[in-house]
């Protein structure tokens, strides 16, 4: 599909929505921002909470498409993360619903399925088939997002991928992020394609750079047009010489599996 003009960001203040602020742009779209915190150098950015109706349908009046990166990204009281990413994902579908926009992409994450044991060599990567496991109600939330999103197409024909992101920061910081590490540059290459493919319907892929050490199946994010550049792997000796084994490192989701 052609590329969306404008795009609503949520989220626009957080760590992956602040370097998304900074290279989205470079693919031709005209960013809108939504946070709950103040945007840095935005003073047009719209700070609000998901659960403002209002706010959260003027802010996807009008857009092309939405970018869905807010709630809580970790662990939580479970009051906490039912309103800010239950609720609050809720709200921002009703509102794509009333105002029209047809794709979303929301950031979901592999804490949806946290509890799967990672491949061992020689074993098949995970696919994005797997059932899901959450490994907290953060991951709980995140496998009701990614119902939601089914719902939203198969009820009012809204198209969303889900992107079950692994770890999107400047550079991996620990032996897990060996395997998960998405860099920022190949995360707005796969949101990219997210907002162009052609009928994606709702489509669930896994989020994460070209790893050596890889343990997801990225073939459906290819098959949106994702082709992904970073490896983690020039971090591995650094970050190898320090890691001391835990029984967590059996699951993807790492240290959310602890008890």
């Amino acid at each position: 599909m052609p590329a969306p003009r404008t795009l609503l960001l949520t989220g626009a203040a957080g760590g992956v929505g602040t370097l998304m602020r900074g290279l989205l742009p470079e693919y031709g779209y005209e960013l809108r921002l939504l946070d709950v915190a103040p945007v840095p150098d935005a003073p047009d950015a719209t700070v609000a909470d998901l659960a403002d109706r209002k706010a959260v349908r003027e802010a996807v009046r009008g857009v092309d498409a939405i970018v869905h990166l807010a709630g809580i990204s970790v662990e939580a009281d479970f009051d906490a993360i039912v309103a800010a990413n239950v609720t609050g994902l809720h709200r921002l579908y009703e509102a794509a619903r009333e105002e029209g926009v047809r794709r979303v992409v929301f950031a979901s994450s592999n804490h949806a399925v946290g509890f799967t044991r990672r491949p061992r060599d020689g074993e098949p990567l995970v696919p994005v088939t797997t059932p899901h496991r959450p490994d907290t109600y953060y991951g709980l939330s995140k496998c009701f997002g990614e119902d939601l999103a089914q719902l939203y197409w198969d009820r009012h024909g809204i198209e969303t991928v889900s992107v079950r992101i692994g770890s999107c920061f400047p550079e991996p910081t620990t032996v897990r992020m060996l395997s998960l590490w998405l860099s920022p540059a190949d995360c707005a290459r796969l949101l990219h394609a997210a907002l162009t493919a052609e009928s994606v319907g709702h489509t669930v892929v896994y989020g994460s750079s070209a790893n050596t050490r890889g343990w997801w199946d990225l073939a459906p994010a290819r098959a949106l047009g994702y082709t992904p550049e970073d490896d983690s792997e020039p971090h591995a000796p650094r970050l190898l010489s320090t890691h001391l084994p835990t029984p967590e490192d059996d699951y993807l989701g790492g240290t959310f599996t602890a008890p």
